[in-house]
């Protein structure tokens, strides 16, 4: 089942008070489209929340694999509003193995939800990981029509193109990468990255 807004709002709100409740509380870093949803820069429906990191003593851990306390208190959550057990899920833990953009911290915004707090990645970290994925999964993709949404300037494309060939350096990466910048109106792409 995938969620709009409210859905994700009330289920986020449950899954607090339900880790309150059972006397625990988790901080979490939050990536892609659900993320961009709470912020107001998409509308469409998603089918799951991403954690790319745990925050322990103010340091950005894995969040893979979740804790089993959390992934148990999501799956409940998830059985109650009719959602996959997995609705909020670590699946792109590897970005934060590899790098998040520098200066990652500084820009996300916190969002509470009694025992559950949501560091929410700040919209030039989503263009990374929107153009990234983009240039992994193509122009047709949800990932390019949640890159048109935020509406990147060429500088911030440039600075992306950069942090994403830190992950991947190879030529055919570039090419895939040219080809995004060249359909978003950067002619001279290929000269850029």
């Amino acid at each position: 089942m995938e969620m709009d807004r409210a859905l994700l709002d009330q289920a986020l709100r449950t899954l607090g008070e339900t880790l309150e409740a059972r006397g625990m509380a988790f901080e979490l870093v939050v990536i892609g489209g659900s993320s961009l949803m709470l912020l107001g820069f998409i509308t469409r429906p998603t089918k799951d929340l991403d954690a790319v990191a745990l925050v322990e003593d103010e340091k950005l851990v894995p969040a893979e694999p979740l804790p089993p306390p959390l992934a148990e208190a999501i799956a409940d959550v998830g059985r109650t509003f009719g959602l996959d057990e997995r609705w909020l899920n670590a699946g792109p833990t590897d970005l934060l193995r590899f790098g998040l953009p520098e200066g990652f911290q500084g820009r996300v915004e916190t969002r509470r939800y009694d025992a559950l707090t949501l560091r929410i990645a700040g919209r030039f970290d989503q263009i990374c990981f929107k153009l990234y994925a983009t240039a992994d999964q193509g122009m047709r993709s949800k990932h390019a029509a949640d890159l048109r949404a935020l509406q990147p300037a060429r500088e911030e494309l440039l600075a992306a193109s950069r942090w994403s060939r830190t992950h991947d350096p190879s030529e055919g990466y570039r090419q895939e990468l040219v080809g995004v910048l060249t359909a978003l109106g950067m002619e001279d792409a290929d000269g850029q990255v």
